[in-house]
């Protein structure tokens, strides 16, 4: 009968105690990412950089249901470059594209898992197209640069980070930044 009850009480114990999670209230997570893929131009011909980005959140709200709600801030940048000629004369053009934005996501808990994170939100960010054109001919009416296009954006995203030490891991997340898919690290503090 004594071990019954120790059973119980034991079992009665795991039930109750609530498992650590990868991300809560107070979390701070800064994390750094390589692009792939991106909505900003879609340049058949010339070269691209990958999208850099850095992004920071914070646990902020507990909400109904296994989650936390964070916000932070998002930057990252993108360019494209494109050159031609014709028997002597020859042309660059050069895009530039900067984001930045404020996100907030919804991180799922469920999972009882402290080394993952699931998660999924959306951002509002500016996004600062700046353009430059030059030539060899002297008479182009383009020379010069600018900024053109630049505007409000808001994107959706989702996500998943994987803790390798209690504070050092990866991150994959799909969504409209400077890039589709972004690969990268994550610091958690």
């Amino acid at each position: 009968m004594k071990k019954i009850a120790l059973v119980l009480f034991i079992a009665t114990i795991s039930a109750t105690t609530t498992h650590a999670q990868f991300f809560e209230k107070g979390t701070n997570v800064v994390s750094a990412g390589v692009g792939l893929g991106g909505h900003f131009g879609s340049y058949t011909y010339g070269s691209q950089t990958p999208g850099l980005s850095v992004q920071y959140e914070r646990g902020i709200w507990e909400v109904g249901g296994p989650g936390v709600i964070s916000l932070g801030g998002y930057a990252g940048i993108k360019s494209y470059k494109y050159s031609g000629s014709s028997g002597a004369y020859h042309f660059d053009e050069k895009w530039n594209y900067t984001v930045i934005g404020v996100r907030s996501a919804y991180h799922y808990n469920a999972l009882n898992n402290e080394k993952f994170d699931v998660y999924g939100g959306l951002m509002l960010s500016y996004n600062i197209l700046s353009y430059k054109y030059s030539d060899n001919s002297g008479t182009s009416t383009f020379k010069g640069s600018g900024s053109y296009g630049s505007n409000l954006g808001l994107s959706a995203f989702v996500g998943g980070r994987y803790l390798f030490t209690d504070n050092i891991g990866a991150f994959a997340e799909l969504g409209y930044g400077v890039s589709y898919l972004t690969l990268g690290v994550a610091f958690k503090f």
